[in-house]
């Protein structure tokens, strides 16, 4: 088991490797490379480099077990993909990497100096995570509802990062239930691909604040733009994750609502900017403030007289 944990007891505080997400921390930025890899590991580098350049703090990837996770009935279905006409669980193969590749892809995103880790869709899948020393797992939005999948994670010890897309507020509940509130990181998520702007409903990222006071409340955004994003991290949002590819062209059902690598250079600097701009929310006149208060307010007022004279008093002992 991981000793990978919450820092304290109902803190909204969570670990990451060697990094620390919640309220008061910097924002905890994920490049989402899914399988926009297309099997490719020369891909999988190539989006790795670009998230660490951009200043991401980590990149995330999907891990299924084909045999569990694509139904039988859409086994023998034959698809056109980049490599041919292929079966589709040939096709769940060829995208899909294993522990040689996973290993390759650790040692490039230690050389990078970025995290990875990786959204697994059955407990197979968990298990063979566990073979690495990944900062945290991911429950895709899609797997909210897979209870034996859920108490898996949560064993692990590990960070757990849950997406609340295509999910009602019940269903979440229960699964805060299963995985327990102490080591978990919640997500508002809309899953269409892309989203359109009016179903985002960003004011969801105060509500889970206010529902779930413990847990440290994030964005997991599949719209178009930048925007929005920004949006949600000045909304409090303290993990952010975004799709990333190398080009939006590329064949892929995820590449359209993706960001490519200009965009996310521009998102990490706006979030950090979004974020030093916040501040603590107690208001204060700056020492920069002071010449432009000498030489624009003609009135200095009898509030600003009383503190003065307060302040030139002397504190009883």
């Amino acid at each position: 088991m991981s000793n990978i944990t919450s820092i304290g007891a109902n803190s909204r505080l969570r670990q990451f490797g060697s990094k620390t997400a919640g309220p008061g921390q910097p924002v905890y930025i994920t490049g989402e490379i899914g399988i926009n890899h297309n099997g490719d590991l020369e891909n999988a580098f190539a989006l790795i480099d670009v998230a660490a350049d951009a200043g991401c703090d980590a990149v995330k990837f999907q891990k299924r077990t084909p045999e569990i996770c694509t139904p039988r009935d859409q086994w023998d279905i034959e698809r056109d993909t980049p490599w041919g006409r292929m079966t589709y669980i040939d096709y769940r193969h060829r995208v899909e990497f294993g522990e040689s590749e996973y290993q390759a892809i650790s040692e490039h995103c230690a050389k990078r100096g970025i995290d990875w880790f990786a959204s697994p869709w059955d407990t197979e899948a968990v298990a063979f995570l566990e073979k690495f020393d990944v900062p945290a797992h991911k429950v895709a939005s899609a797997s909210l509802t897979d209870d034996e999948l859920l108490r898996a994670l949560r064993a692990t010890g590990r960070t757990v990062i849950l997406s609340t897309g295509m999910s009602t507020p019940k269903q979440i509940r229960h699964a805060v239930e299963v995985l327990g509130s102490d080591n978990i990181l919640m997500c508002h998520a809309t899953s269409t691909y892309p989203a359109q702007a009016e179903e985002l409903n960003l004011r969801v990222i105060n509500t889970l604040q206010q529902e779930y006071p413990n847990v440290p409340i994030g964005y997991s955004g599949h719209e178009t733009g930048l925007q929005t994003t920004l949006a949600a991290v000045a909304l409090g949002a303290t993990f952010v994750e975004r799709h990333i590819t190398l080009d939006r062209a590329m064949w892929g059902s995820d590449q359209a609502a993706s960001v490519e690598p200009q965009g996310l250079t521009r998102l990490v600097r706006d979030i950090r900017t979004i974020e030093a701009s916040l501040g603590d929310g107690v208001k204060k006149v700056y020492e920069s403030e002071l010449g432009p208060m000498k030489k624009l307010r003609r009135v200095a007022g009898v509030v600003a007289e009383q503190e003065s004279s307060s302040a030139a008093e002397p504190v009883a002992v």
